[in-house]
């Protein structure tokens, strides 16, 4: 099996030395990135992981990059690295989803038991299950209109009765589909709803 990856995300220098080698030496492979915005740039191609995320940083902080990554889909597990005292941070970092926020400086077990954590997620969304909030991202990453055909699946209606309600053609009833199904990343129509239901469009 691969080594678990860990993106660190941190724009000083020896925290990214420091972090990378604490994390190699206990067997996960590791990919350093400098800021927030150098990770956003890589991340569409970035192969899955953790998130070690560094909340003060420069250009961007960490919520605003955790923010973003939300509203792309990205559903990478995250880690907040916060430093002394910032508890309102950590809430709104756990608020939208992150894992766990470890204050610097942190101690080896506890950084550990995050990852395990996170990687522990990683691994139950690969087994398609679904939560809210993953689902809601996920949902969160399509355009309007595929949020419109998406929510008329999801009330069972045929693709003519959908362009009809929309006022677009049947065929682009089916484009916005195919294009829901390529961004929700699933195969099928269930697994489509499954998504839609966990992140409340039913409602």
């Amino acid at each position: 099996m691969d080594k678990r990856l860990v993106h660190v995300v941190d724009d000083e220098e020896a925290i990214r030395r420091s972090l990378g080698f604490l994390l190699r030496t206990s067997g996960f492979s590791v990919s350093v990135h400098e800021s927030g915005v150098a990770f956003l740039k890589e991340v569409k191609t970035a192969e899955p992981g953790c998130i070690l995320l560094d909340v003060r940083m420069p250009d961007m902080d960490g919520l605003a990059v955790q923010e973003e990554l939300n509203a792309r889909g990205v559903t990478m597990p995250v880690i907040v690295l916060t430093g002394h005292g910032d508890i309102s941070i950590a809430v709104r970092a756990m608020k939208a989803g992150a894992v766990d926020f470890l204050e610097k400086p942190f101690e080896k077990p506890l950084l550990m038991d995050a990852i395990d954590r996170a990687f522990e997620r990683l691994e139950r969304r690969e087994e398609a299950a679904v939560s809210e909030h993953d689902a809601q991202v996920r949902v969160a990453a399509l355009t309007a209109r595929e949020q419109d055909v998406l929510r008329g699946l999801v009330r069972g209606l045929p693709n003519k009765t959908i362009a009809y309600d929309l006022g677009i053609s049947p065929r682009t009833v089916e484009v916005h589909r195919a294009n829901c199904m390529t961004k929700l990343d699933v195969r099928s129509l269930s697994e489509a709803l499954r998504i839609a239901f966990a992140a409340g469009l039913d409602t």
